[in-house]
């Protein structure tokens, strides 16, 4: 079964953060092209992606573990079910993250080092945990969230967009080290993307905000999953180190408006 022509069957994916938003979307378009999902969350809802009803994942296809990716061990447990439940991996989806907005003056260290602990120390550990096996498999394709905050700056963002500056810089070097490996490691950049952690209860005028795009419109989790799974197949199989900004246009440049005005001459 593929997804807009990509072929997945046969490959098992570990996805973090894959209890709602990208997470949940990535694994449903991984399965959708046929493959199989280590889903893993630290919120409890993930274990509510499998079963029989209308937009639940089948149980043959997911395993949801329970994974806080600030922990080595955790991540140990998580690799490990995944390799019971299906006797490979084959790819990694570092989605888990977190969004913290506070001025520079105002931030807490502890605060500030907690977002790194999750967007970068996460995505690092997962690396660490899953490459002895796709190196023992002789291949394997790692796609790490980054965001369009780590190719500009936004402010009271300091927290996350360092963060995620830093982990753009780890995704260029595992790209280099693991290459001669057979695996591939890239990342994404999303925009302004409608999920649950941008979209809150405190902040009604987000959607139509995020909406100020070139393209006219915010980008669904699906658009997202879309890429991912394109980064995850063969498909891509000469994209390494590659940096994709998947925005609606909003970091392509600067949009000028300017009254019509009709130019004469005279003489």
């Amino acid at each position: 079964m593929t997804v807009s022509g990509v072929d997945l069957t046969g490959r098992v994916v570990l996805v973090t953060g894959a209890a709602r938003g990208q997470g949940r979307a990535i694994s449903e378009r991984v399965v959708a092209a046929g493959g199989q999902v280590v889903a893993a969350d630290v919120l409890g809802s993930v274990h509510e992606l499998t079963g029989t009803g209308p937009g639940l994942l089948p149980h043959d296809a997911v395993h949801t573990v329970h994974l806080d990716v600030t922990d080595a061990d955790s991540w140990a447990r998580a690799v490990r079910a995944g390799l019971d439940r299906f006797g490979r991996l084959d790819g990694l989806v570092n989605n888990a993250g977190v969004l913290r907005r506070e001025s520079l003056e105002r931030e807490t260290a502890a605060d500030f080092e907690q977002v790194w602990r999750v967007n970068c120390l996460g995505p690092f550990l997962g690396l660490r945990a899953v490459v002895p096996h796709l190196r023992a498999a002789g291949a394997g394709a790692i796609v790490n969230t980054v965001s369009t905050a780590a190719a500009t700056a936004w402010t009271l963002h300091g927290a996350y967009a360092s963060s995620k500056w830093a982990l753009r810089g780890l995704t260029k070097v595992a790209a280099l080290e693991l290459a001669p490996h057979g695996i591939r490691v890239n990342a994404v950049l999303p925009g302004p993307v409608l999920t649950p952690m941008v979209i809150g209860d405190g902040d009604p005028e987000a959607e139509k905000r995020l909406a100020a795009t070139p393209l006219g419109r915010a980008g669904l989790p699906a658009d997202i999953a879309e890429l991912v799974v394109f980064l995850l197949s063969d498909s891509s199989a000469f994209i390494v180190g590659a940096e994709i900004a998947i925005d609606g246009g909003q970091t392509a440049g600067v949009v000028l408006t300017r009254p019509d005005r009709r130019v004469s001459s005279a003489g």
